[in-house]
């Protein structure tokens, strides 16, 4: 019986009450902004950037981006898109096979969570799991770009994410 209640206790607590991959990783870590992004008008993902005590973006210190699918995609149609979205800020990267190893098939309601360690390094969680570490030469200010840089898909989801 007490197991039970325990069990229903922890699905009931709201999600902002639960341990956080984030705090784990960033312990600073406070959300700034959060939006959906929709392509044709389809909910794909509830993004949130975390920031350190939720400053405004600052390119020089580390924050991350958790993404929470709201519809199932392939490995396939990630890597693609995110290849294609480099390529079209103007970030064109090597990194396919990098890629392909961080990401998986997803699922409505997994969650990615992208880390920066400095500007050459991002960790990648799914599902609150360590799932890989991307490494180029300013990997942060390209990939995290697709989110948050100036050549955004959407201005208005970048202006939402940012807190603006």
């Amino acid at each position: 019986m007490l197991r039970i209640a325990f069990i229903l206790a922890v699905l009931t607590t709201p999600s902002f009450l639960q341990a956080s991959t984030i705090n784990t990783v960033m312990s600073t870590a406070q959300m700034r902004g959060e939006a959906t992004f929709r392509f044709i008008g389809l909910p794909l993902y509830q993004a949130r950037l975390y920031t350190n005590d939720g400053a405004p973006l600052d390119w020089s210190r580390d924050f991350g981006i958790e993404l929470n699918y709201l519809r199932n995609l392939t490995k396939k149609d990630l890597v693609e898109s995110t290849l294609k979205e480099l390529d079209r800020i103007g970030h064109p990267l090597p990194v396919r096979d990098q890629l392909s190893r961080c990401f998986d098939d997803v699922s409505k309601g997994d969650q990615y969570l992208a880390v920066s360690r400095g500007q050459e390094q991002i960790g990648f969680w799914r599902n609150g799991t360590r799932v890989c570490t991307l490494t180029h030469p300013m990997i942060k200010q390209r990939f995290m770009a697709i989110f948050v840089g100036q050549n955004t898909r959407s201005k208005a989801f970048t202006r939402k994410l940012k807190g603006e």
